[in-house]
């Protein structure tokens, strides 16, 4: 099989295309022959370390953790942990390469079978290898506010007023979606015109571009009495704004640290208004919240929800498998919308 891998931390060119056996699936694993791969922040910044040249927990690593494709090749102890996969299921596969040498860009994966997951019927792979990451984070970011929801579905934000950070992101955009769905009223920040089409195009009901004038002073024209939820991508630059505008009780999600890694607020109006910073990484937040996100995020599917493609707010690049390096850099250098590695 063709597989991506690198040896050491670096740039991209430290990714090599070679050829290895196809895997056998473990116990608890299912082996899956992957069609779509997707490159999100996480996996360069895993390619690349904290400088060049650093030794690995494997001898080599293939990057990646998101993607969709078919099973191939399901264990003992994984059909008795979910009998409802079988082979030729198409699947959607999460945190594949975490703490694993084995990531999505590649043509086979074994996955444990508590992170693959049926793809309803008229799924694309495109959207299945685009979930992961940014919905996963997306999902948590909503429901770890002090008042709930707990879950997502219909109805359960109702009331409530939800600020995507930087909404034509892929977690953004994941964001807005899953707000929509969940009854929110969704307002989102956005540094140019072109971006706020794209979170139009998610299903933002409000779009503040933040480099024209009173970015606070237009939140609040939309949302008079404050912000309930923040999904906060920049929490340091925004950390004034975000004071400014946020409901009693509310809670800034963050996921990112773009702009910096301090962040500064006033204390008094922060305690004053019973306000909340809410940490949340996906590697760290236990397989109970990953489960919950997966049943919740499986019913957005079957609602129609989580579409990508411009059209929808998430412009795909792609790249053949081959050229996962230049599919590397394009999601470094900001690459506006999902950047998906074609496999099969």
């Amino acid at each position: 099989m063709k597989s991506i891998v690198y040896r050491t931390t670096g740039d991209p060119s430290v990714l090599e295309p070679v050829e290895r056996p196809v895997p056998q699936p473990g116990p608890g694993e299912v082996l899956v022959n992957m069609a779509v791969s997707g490159v999100n922040p996480t996996d360069w910044k895993s390619r690349r370390g904290s400088k060049p040249g650093e030794d690995l927990a494997f001898a080599e690593v293939t990057p990646n953790q998101d993607g969709a494709g078919t099973i191939d090749a399901i264990s003992p102890e994984a059909a008795e942990l979910n009998p409802r996969l079988e082979v030729g299921d198409p699947v959607w596969v999460f945190l594949a390469q975490h703490r694993r040498p084995g990531g999505t860009a590649s043509d086979y994966v074994t996955v444990p079978v508590e992170h693959v997951v049926l793809l309803p019927t008229g799924v694309s792979f495109d959207v299945g290898a685009s979930l992961g990451v940014p919905a996963m984070t997306a999902h948590r970011a909503l429901t770890v506010s002090e008042q709930g929801p707990s879950r997502l579905a219909p109805g359960a934000l109702q009331g409530r007023t939800v600020l995507v950070a930087g909404g034509a992101g892929a977690v953004g955009h994941a964001a807005i979606q899953l707000a929509r769905w969940a009854g929110a009223t969704v307002v989102t920040t956005v540094s140019s015109e072109a971006k706020a089409a794209l979170v139009r195009a998610a299903g933002a009901h409000h779009v503040v571009n933040y480099r024209e004038g009173d970015t606070a002073a237009k939140i609040l024209a939309v949302a008079p009495d404050g912000v309930d939820i923040v999904v906060e991508v920049a929490p340091g630059p925004n950390a004034e704004l975000d004071l400014a505008v946020l409901a009693n009780h509310g809670t800034v999600a963050v996921y990112a640290n773009n702009g910096g890694d301090s962040v500064t607020f006033d204390v008094r109006p922060f305690f004053a208004r019973n306000l909340r910073v809410q940490g949340l990484l996906l590697y760290t937040v236990g397989e109970d919240a990953l489960q919950v996100a997966v049943e919740d995020i499986t019913a957005a599917l079957r609602a129609g929800v989580l579409g990508v493609g411009e059209e929808h707010g998430l412009p795909l690049t792609r790249f053949p498998l081959e050229r996962t390096a230049e599919a590397h850099a394009a999601v470094e250098a900001e690459t506006v919308g999902k950047v998906l590695i074609d496999i099969a």
